[in-house]
């Protein structure tokens, strides 16, 4: 484990927030409420969330924001006044704390615009700043790593505010402004200071979007330092590593005017502040399904394409560095230090879990983790929860944590509707590299029940359909009233095309060959002889039975008696040119073979009537699933 060093957990649910802490005492990992966090019994919590530094956390109970510091022993700060507040987010170093809220107007207020974007500071619970913010995608302020620069589009212009003085409130006036950005978009290069600035430009009237980047404050719109331009761009989300020095911009349209898709089409294009660009190409057809950086920004990694879907490692030119086996999978996790990789496959894939060394280029484990919802790194990096949470899945929620191993190390059942689980941050100085082994970890058993593996069967064929013993199935259910007397659907008809197949090769070969073979007899007629004579009994028309030179006599399923007049066929005598074929020399055995080669021909036929679509009785579908019985009672007569 990194530093020996297990953060705590924060838990939204229906029955409110809760933090949990790992227990000192037990050998195995195990989690418990931790007593110096008073629990809030709300049920209706929106959100919650930890400073990047671990200091503070927030979160909202649909009558307050609560702030609390969390260092060591957990104290309120401040219960801040925003009953609607449904998203919450701090700033990179956990100075200030954002809330946003749907925005509404009341015709009967004095006021009917009020504002719905607040800033407090983080320490004191202190407002300020408010604006209207009509915004739900990217309503958030956009800060550099030093703080010293925050960036928010109100109503299609950039606001550029200057915290460079701590003692003064920066934000008391915008220093800069961009326009020309109505449905656009902006984001700050983390890294160096003063930042780069990257503006996404919707295209109109048939020009191409476009994406420029600026470095602050030289924000004039004909001067940037690179730009890129594309069509077939409704959306576009830019994402830029650690140290700001790349940036990929993800483009997407709502509608595939080919076809080809029902979500639209993606791209991945590329940037760089040293004035670069380039399309980031990928080899094979399908949706891009994630994008993430490696937190040591010299690479990147894409998953894309059809099910299975590939995944590749980029370096910073763009070029396919590795690729990885295709797989089960639409989501992409590298922890903090970089060095580990988790693919997973959640949503409509059955919860599968790959972890991979990337230094290495090596797979460390793989596993399910059925009906997962969410997947977090913990911040030590050697270990990750994944949990089942409300609203998209309202049964079985819970979470478990696994070692990059693969081990369970510890799950929970959750009582009701689990809503959100996350890691407290811890501060990085604090914490080490994690060193990759393949030495594996003891882990726990999961408790939860695997799901059946078992075909389902709709309730109405339940019970109704035979299998034969060539592994035939027939469906013994009655016709459906009012289609015509013999319809069959199409699948009927494919699957009786099937069974007949089947059939024929299953069929045993009733042909009977000069050695005596009594299981190559078939419905042969026999020709006539030629008559060698005209007085029976001279040596040309005398057939002789002793040495078993019959000329052109077969026996067939046919000619096999039954019922108690067979005494007939055990004798050897010729009538009319016909002969009776001794099979073992037991007339006893003879008689008995020969009834089952009469009941197999029967059964035969009965394969031909469920082929055709003929529904079987229950006597005819008893004496079509004793064939293999049959098949063994005539290879047990045919023994020596």
């Amino acid at each position: 484990m990194a530093s020996g060093i297990t953060p705590k957990l924060a838990l939204r649910s229906a029955r409110g927030v809760e933090v949990w802490k790992p227990d000192q005492q037990q050998k195995q990992l195990d989690f418990i409420p931790d007593t110096s966090f008073n629990p809030d019994q709300s049920k209706s919590c929106r959100a919650i969330v930890y400073s990047p530094d671990g200091r503070f956390l927030a979160w909202a109970n649909g009558a307050t924001v609560q702030l609390c510091r969390v260092a060591d022993n957990v104290k309120v700060i401040a219960s801040l006044p925003r009953p609607k507040a449904c998203y919450l987010q701090f700033s990179p170093r956990g100075t200030y704390l954002m809330t946003w809220e749907v925005y509404t107007e009341n015709p009967k207020d004095a006021v009917r615009e009020k504002p719905n974007l607040f800033i407090f500071r983080a320490d004191t619970g202190e407002e300020l700043f408010s604006v209207i913010q009509k915004r739900h995608h990217e309503w958030q302020m956009h800060w550099s790593s030093d703080e010293s620069l925050s960036a928010l589009l109100v109503g299609g212009e950039v606001l550029f505010y200057d915290h460079a003085d701590p003692s003064v409130n920066g934000f008391a006036r915008a220093v800069k402004r961009l326009g020309g950005l109505r449905n656009g978009g902006v984001s700050v290069a983390p890294g160096s200071s003063p930042p780069h600035i990257a503006v996404y430009i919707p295209g109109t009237k048939g020009a191409p979007s476009m994406c420029r980047l600026f470095k602050y404050p030289n924000l004039e719109m004909s001067q940037p330092i690179a730009s890129k331009s594309f069509f077939q761009a409704d959306k576009v989300e830019m994402m830029w590593n650690r140290k700001g020095t790349g940036l990929i911009l993800m483009t997407s349209t709502d509608v595939d005017q080919s076809g080809e898709s029902y979500y639209g089409k993606q791209a991945l294009h590329y940037m760089t502040p040293k004035g670069d660009s380039c399309a980031i190409q990928l080899k094979a057809e399908g949706p891009i399904h994630d994008v993430a950086w490696n937190p040591k920004s010299t690479e990147f990694c894409v998953v894309y394409g059809f099910m299975p879907a590939r995944a590749t490692l980029f370096n910073l030119k763009c070029d396919a560095v590795y690729d990885f086996e295709p797989g089960n999978r639409n989501s992409v996790y590298y922890n903090g230090f970089g060095n580990l990789i988790v693919f997973g496959g959640f949503g409509n894939l059955s919860g599968y879990i790959e972890t991979w060394d990337l230094n290495r280029r090596k797979q460390l484990s793989s596993f399910k983790a059925p009906d997962t919802t969410q997947l977090e790194w913990s911040p030590t990096g050697d270990k990750f929860l994944t949990a089942t949470t409300a609203p998209r899945l309202r049964m079985a929620n819970g979470f478990k944590v696994w070692h990059y191993s693969g081990a369970l190390l510890t799950e929970y059942s959750w009582t009701g509707e689990l809503l959100e689980v996350i890691w407290q941050k811890l501060d990085p100085s604090a914490i080490k590299e994690t060193a990759i082994s393949d030495e594996k970890v003891a882990g726990i058993v999961s408790a939860t029940p695997q799901a059946s593996k078992q075909k389902y069967v709709p309730p109405g064929a339940r019970n109704n359909i035979v299998i034969t013993g060539s592994g035939q199935k027939i469906d013994l259910r009655p016709p459906i009233p009012g289609l015509p007397p013999g319809y069959r659907s199409s699948v009927q008809i494919k699957q009786a095309k099937k069974n007949k197949k089947k059939a024929a090769a299953a069929a045993p070969d009733l042909t009977a060959t000069e050695d005596g073979n009594a299981g190559e007899v078939a419905a042969e007629k026999p020709q006539k002889q030629k008559k060698q004579g005209k007085k029976q009994g001279t040596a040309n028309g005398t057939v002789d039975a002793a040495n078993g030179n019959v000329a052109n006599a077969k026996t067939t399923a046919e000619d096999a008696p039954s019922g108690d007049n067979n005494n007939a066929d055990d004798e050897t005598a010729v009538a009319g040119g016909k002969q009776k074929k001794p099979i073992t020399g037991d007339p006893e055995k003879d008689k008995r073979i020969r009834t089952i080669y009469r009941k197999l021909k029967e059964i035969k036929q009965l394969k031909e009537q469920v082929a055709g679509g003929k529904q079987l009785t229950n006597t005819q579908t008893v004496k079509l699933n004793s064939e293999a019985d049959l098949a063994q009672q005539l290879e047990a007569l045919k023994m020596p």
